[in-house]
């Protein structure tokens, strides 16, 4: 379900069959200031597969084999080496099952799962935080430097880790290349996979990392961050100081490219994510609604309100166990199943979750976890 997503994600959606991917997020705008009530800044995603309606995909242009030609004499043109270009491309045939895959997606036919509580009684259960809690105590080195470097917290690190694939475990098995090159053939969102299979190509023409670690979902995302090629150009970063930036075998690499990607993204250093809380009887939504349309990220953020200060909200009533920020942080109200079914006050730092992968359902869990993750 390849919804308004960034490019990673494309592949994890592919992976995980949850909400949505990223690529070359900018970052979130800030806030203004918060004396008045403010229009939320949303993160501009990168359009995904599913980021739009799809139209119905053009038949291929020709056969799989001409296209594959005719993308080489592109790709020398600018500059890639011959060389390169036999070792991705010399015998390959379309992958019929990337186009199954493509064509099946939840997205594209409105089964996405109804209730974020259902979906996240699926993904928050006992394995996926204890094994969390396992890589919180084994990674912590290369945890606490990232921290250091982004601001970006251990937990949100993991949580973003464990959601994509079970903290490495589950990264994909398909031939990215493989994938890209039969998904731009294919032409359904050709722009889009043409330039995500240029990435890779460039990858491996740099010697960025070979042909055959070049893994992941049917989508193209890669690695243990599930990051598309234009990501990993991008965003992924060396963690453990080899010179070389390993998101499919090193988790010093996966967790400083994790925490790079959200830093890009406006994470701020020093500030949460948001928490539960309680809205109380008769509170006027109306009221805090937000006056202007989002542009990206379209559905998930018609879910928030407009930006008030801490202080605002504990005024109009809302309660919650955790710790309020500083009474000016902006903060901006979210209920992923609707009025009166559960509610969050979230930061701009859950923007940048949602720079990952913009999806609620999807940020909310990756948030929770993370607390669950960090908590004693």
């Amino acid at each position: 379900m390849l919804r308004n997503a960034p490019s990673i994600l494309i592949a994890s959606l592919a992976l995980a069959g949850c909400a949505t991917a990223p690529s070359k997020l900018a970052p979130a705008a800030a806030p203004a200031p918060v004396s008045a009530p403010v229009a939320a800044p949303a993160p501009a995603a990168a359009v995904a597969p599913s980021a739009v309606a799809a139209p119905q995909p053009p038949a291929p242009a020709g056969s799989f084999a001409a296209w594959v030609a005719d993308y080489r004499t592109r790709a020398l043109a600018r500059g890639v080496s011959a060389a390169t270009l036999d070792t991705l491309f010399t015998g390959m045939v379309a992958s019929d099952r990337t186009i199954e895959l493509d064509r099946g997606q939840p997205g594209d036919t409105g089964s996405a799962p109804a209730r974020f509580d259902s979906y996240l009684a699926r993904r928050l259960d006992a394995s996926r935080i204890n094994g969390g809690k396992a890589v919180l105590e084994r990674t912590s080195t290369p945890l606490a430097a990232a921290f250091a470097r982004t601001g970006v917290p251990a937990g949100i690190i993991i949580g973003i880790w464990g959601m994509e694939t079970s903290y490495g475990r589950v990264t994909g098995d398909f031939d990215v290349v493989r994938s890209l090159a039969t998904l731009a053939w294919d032409g359904r969102r050709r722009a889009l996979f043409t330039a995500e299979l240029d990435a890779a190509v460039d990858i491996v023409d740099k010697g960025l990392a070979t042909r055959s670690q070049l893994t992941g979902s049917w989508a193209g995302a890669m690695g243990q961050p599930q990051f598309l090629p234009s990501s990993f150009l991008n965003d992924a970063a060396d963690g453990d100081g080899d010179g070389r930036r390993d998101i499919w075998g090193s988790d010093a690499d996966t967790i400083a490219s994790i925490a790079n990607y959200l830093s890009r993204r406006g994470w701020k250093a020093g500030q949460g994510w948001g928490f539960i809380v309680t809205v109380p009887a008769g509170f006027d939504r109306e009221d805090v609604r937000n006056p202007v349309k989002p542009t990206t990220c379209v559905r998930p953020l018609e879910r928030h309100s407009k930006w008030l200060p801490a202080s605002e909200w504990q005024r109009l009533g809302l309660v919650t166990t955790a710790a309020w920020p500083a009474p000016a942080t902006p903060m901006s109200l979210v209920e992923p199943d609707g009025a009166g079914q559960g509610a969050y006050l979230t930061t701009e730092n859950y923007r940048a979750i949602l720079g990952y992968n913009c999806s609620n359902f999807y940020a909310l869990s990756v948030a929770l976890l993370g607390d669950a993750i960090a908590a004693p």
